[in-house]
Parts: structure tokens; sequence; C-alpha cells
């Protein structure tokens, strides 16, 4: 079998990534982690909360406990599932309507604190989960917003789906202490400023995403730009341009540049 055979037979791993938004003092402002150093995948960098599928997304039982379910097939609404859950396990923040049909308040949420390692340990599944606390997944809330596969050269290779969410004004976000060790609200053209002086470590999906998040101003400009723009994915290329291995994206997908120089990556 050649290189090429081998890296092509990686099974990509389905993951979602949640940006949580909201207006701060400085503008739009994203919510971030920075990753525990020894996770295998992206260690010590700041990202956006999310994480591959767990078994308990794709329970069957899982579609009569969502919001917004009816248009979307089982694959995309376990993708919304895992980002609502991740989103949760890693910032603290529960996009879920209790039987009000309002979202879950403040109050609430911090009840629910002791859940959150137990959800991301898969002691608790998040059907179970939901169950027993009467509450409804707001699948409806998020907003797709992008597609990344990870390269064929990589060892582990994820297929992402990254959606926006508005943060509820009463949920304190807040790094989960064992994935996460530090988190941050912050402007992603400060993000990208941090990352440019070397304050931060920012992987290259992030970077791009947190380039087209700058082009808004606030929330709301987040969430139509999202709306209107098509999402393309985004599967990046290794290419030999006169010597030089350059990685490339399509120019399609809307982002700021469409081939970067391996040597530029860190």
């Amino acid at each position: 079998m050649t290189d090429d055979a081998r890296t092509t037979d990686k099974p990509l791993i389905p993951a979602a990534t949640i940006l949580m938004l909201r207006d701060g003092p400085s503008g739009l402002e994203v919510f971030m982690v920075v990753r525990h150093h020894q996770i295998d995948f992206a260690s010590g960098a700041l990202v956006f909360p999310g994480g591959k599928l767990a078994i308990g997304d794709t329970a069957p039982e899982v579609r009569g406990l969502c919001d917004g379910a009816n248009d979307l097939d089982d694959t995309l609404l376990a993708l919304r599932v895992a980002a609502v859950r991740e989103a949760f396990e890693e910032s603290g923040v529960l996009l879920a309507r209790d039987e009000s049909g309002g979202l879950i308040d403040g109050e609430r949420l911090s009840a629910l604190e002791g859940d959150r390692p137990k959800l991301d340990k898969g002691e608790l599944a998040i059907g179970d989960f939901l169950t027993r606390e009467k509450l409804r997944i707001a699948c409806d809330l998020l907003q797709p917003y992008s597609h990344w596969i990870t390269p064929k050269m990589m060892p582990k290779r994820f297929d992402t789906h990254f959606y926006l969410a508005v943060a509820p004004a009463d949920h304190v976000a807040m790094h989960d202490g064992s994935e996460g060790v530090d988190s941050v609200w912050i402007n992603p053209s400060d993000a990208l400023e941090e990352a440019k002086a070397g304050k931060r470590t920012i992987i290259f999906p992030t970077r791009m995403n947190l380039e087209m998040l700058a082009q808004s101003k606030t929330v709301a400009d987040a969430m139509e730009a999202a709306l209107t723009r098509p999402i393309v994915t985004v599967e990046p290329q290794v290419e030999d341009r006169d010597g030089e291995m350059m990685l490339t994206i399509p120019a399609e997908a809307g982002y700021s540049l469409t081939a970067i120089s391996m040597k530029d990556m860190n």
C-alpha cells in the first residue's frame, strides 16, 4: 500500500464546534477556551468549544427532545446535539428550553453544573440528561457557519461542522478545568492580534474562522452574514508551488486567503 493510500484510508471523525457570541464593550465577542497541554489535538491552543460526536448524540430518542429537528437528517441533527452538549461541557452554557418553552435561566443552569463532567466522561447520555431534567435542546438557535475536514496527511482527521449561537445573557461561561484550562470572551480581531504577537496559539481553521467573524461588528451582523453566505466544505490540500510547500483552500469558501506557506502555519 502506498503512503497516499494509507492517508486516504484514515477515517473521518464527525465533530461539532460552536462559536458562542455576545455583544461586549469592544463590540462582537466570542467565547474561547485554552486547551489542556496534554490533549492530543490542538494542545495549548485557543479554540472554540467543541468535540467529536458521542454515542448518545445519535440515539433515536434524542430527536424527540430537540426543537428545530424536523428539517434535519439524523447526521445533521446529531451534529447540532453534539455542538450544544460540547458547549455545556466546555463552557457551561446550555442552549436548552424548559417546560415553559423558554431557555433555562442562570439559576436553573447553576444547579446542573455537576452534570458537565458526567456528560464529558460518558457517564451520562445527553438523552437521559434531557429526559431527567425535562429539557429540550434548542437546535433552532444554531446557525451553520462553516465546514472543515482535516487534511489527509494528518494523523487524526476530523469532519467538523462549525455553528454560531447567541449566548444567553444570564449564563456564565467558564472553562471546565479539564479539557479547557483557561477561557476568555474576546473580540475576534483582538484574538488574531494576540496570536500574531505570539501571545496566543491559534490553529489554522480557528484563525480563518476568526478572520471571517471579525468582518462583523455585532452579533446580529454575524448571524445575518452566516445566514446569507453559502457554506463550502474546506479540506486543505498541500501543493508544491515552485519548490515551496503550500496549504491551499478553495476560493469559493470566502476566506481571506486561498494559500499559505507551510512554513507560516505556526
